[in-house]
């Protein structure tokens, strides 16, 4: 790696980091030599500035999180102007203009349906994990409180992914995340995926989607009295490897579910405000969920927040004299007053600057580089949903000739591109650009030219390795 102004202060810096930090979803054994170790030192727009100087180019939004670029001067001086009034208090029996104003405004916006009642309460969780674990929690409790006891498992779908905390974990199914945690884990039931990048040969995404659903309509027809809900990302499974799909699944399972008094939660924690081309990925498919669960870029990714919106007719199934049919579920910073606040900020962004339509035009731009990829020998898909575009890489550019995961494919493409300023971070196989909104021309030239390289890198050290 090149030498950069300030280089000597930020190997100070990794050595007092790496004294005292356990990093998330690392294998620590890999840092400071294998998996280099940024120290960030600010943001600006779409970029991170080291505190050896060095820019890198954010093209994943800092996991997912940021929607207008770092250091947002807007959401900043929304959050300084909360916290020199009210930075906490307790929400139980206790309120504040942000957390209620928040709650109508997601209200106004959320997924409609026609002929079902709108989304009409929200609860608050400190992270997408926790919010997923209030959504499931809910959909089993309001069964219980009506005096049906069996209803006590979820469906999800293969290759599903929704969090870290136990029972977000158990409807997930990435045996990375999952599988050592097994023995700890709820049963859950999992439905195929209908992710389109297995579609048979002469299949498409919308006839792979019925094949689906018709596995799901099976697997209800099996356990309909046991099961209390479906959970699922719409559209996109992110962690998955940016897997997608026809929004027509989302269509057919809204009505298997109706059809078999089974709640429906979407997981829009990731691709919720505006990455999938609108507000939230569930009106492509004309559908409202029973609880949709938001975080990540619900503050503009300036701080730590989950939503939960619901229904009337759950929140009533709630309201009893007994406390035990009380929903008791808490965390110490729920509603917190500055991350509502921040969160407001977010949504008058997408208001006044027109986020949705902008990123239309946006994503037509990375569509065009995007299609220079489609011919290139390792790459055997090339996917976009809105604001997110993936690249499946294999060894002969086919489905059938993956990598061997002793290569490193990925970490080779990460440690590429960093030498380029690009902050990817690969999902196996999996290069995807997913950036803040605000990126600009250059920088996409930026990405598609390092991604392209990335690749390129990577597989010389992959055929290395072999």
């Amino acid at each position: 790696m090149l030498t950069e102004p300030g280089a000597d202060a930020a190997d100070s810096w990794r050595e007092r980091d790496l004294a005292v930090l356990w990093h998330p979803c690392t294998q620590m054994r890999e840092h400071p030599h294998t998996l280099p170790l940024l120290p960030i030192a600010s943001g600006q727009g779409p970029w991170l500035i080291g505190r050896d100087g060095r820019r890198y180019l954010d093209a994943i939004s800092s996991w997912w999180t940021n929607l207008f670029g770092h250091a947002e001067p807007r959401i900043a001086e929304a959050i300084a102007t909360q916290a020199r009034t009210l930075e906490h208090v307790i929400l139980a029996g206790c309120s504040h203009a942000p957390a209620v104003e928040l709650a109508e405004r997601l209200l106004a916006l959320a997924p409609r349906q026609d002929g079902r009642a709108p989304l009409s309460k929200v609860f608050y969780a400190d992270n997408g994990s926790a919010g997923v674990e209030v959504a499931l929690k809910m959909a089993f409790h309001w069964f219980r409180n009506r005096g049906i006891e069996g209803r006590t498992k979820f469906i999800a779908l293969e290759n599903g992914y929704h969090g870290e905390t136990l029972g977000a974990l158990a409807v997930g199914d990435i045996p990375l995340y999952r599988r050592i945690y097994a023995p700890l884990l709820a049963e859950s039931l999992f439905a195929p995926s209908p992710d389109a990048y297995l579609c048979e040969p002469g299949q498409t995404p919308a006839e792979r989607a019925e094949q689906a659903a018709a596995a799901l309509r099976d697997l209800l027809e099996r356990h309909a009295d046991e099961v209390c809900a479906l959970i699922l990302e719409p559209h996109v499974q992110c962690a998955g490897g940016m897997r997608m799909h026809d929004p027509l699944y989302l269509k057919l399972a809204r009505e298997l579910c109706d059809e078999h008094g089974v709640f429906l939660i979407a997981d829009e924690i990731a691709v919720g405000f505006g990455r999938t081309g609108t507000l939230f990925a569930s009106e492509q498919a004309g559908v409202m969920p029973d609880l949709l669960c938001l975080s990540k870029g619900l503050t503009g990714g300036a701080l730590p927040l989950a939503a939960v919106l619901t229904t009337q007719s759950i929140y009533d199934g709630f309201l009893d004299d007994s406390r035990e049919r009380a929903f008791l579920h808490s965390h110490s910073y729920t509603g917190n007053p500055l991350a509502c606040a921040a969160a407001l900020a977010s949504l008058d962004i997408f208001r006044d600057d027109d986020i949705v339509a902008r990123n239309r035009a946006t994503s037509a731009r990375m569509a065009r580089l995007a299609a220079d990829f489609a011919d290139h020998p390792h790459v055997a898909d090339v996917r976009q949903a809105g604001m997110i575009v993936a690249f499946e890489l294999t060894r002969n550019g086919d489905k059938r000739t993956p990598f061997d995961p002793a290569a490193r494919f990925g970490l080779h493409a990460y440690r590429a591109a960093l030498e380029r300023g690009v902050l990817l971070r690969p999902l196996g196989d999996v290069l995807y650009w997913m950036p803040p909104y605000s990126i600009d021309e250059d920088a996409l030239g930026l990405l598609a030219d390092t991604t392209r390289a990335a690749i390129d890198h990577a597989v010389r050290e992959a055929d290395a390795c072999a």
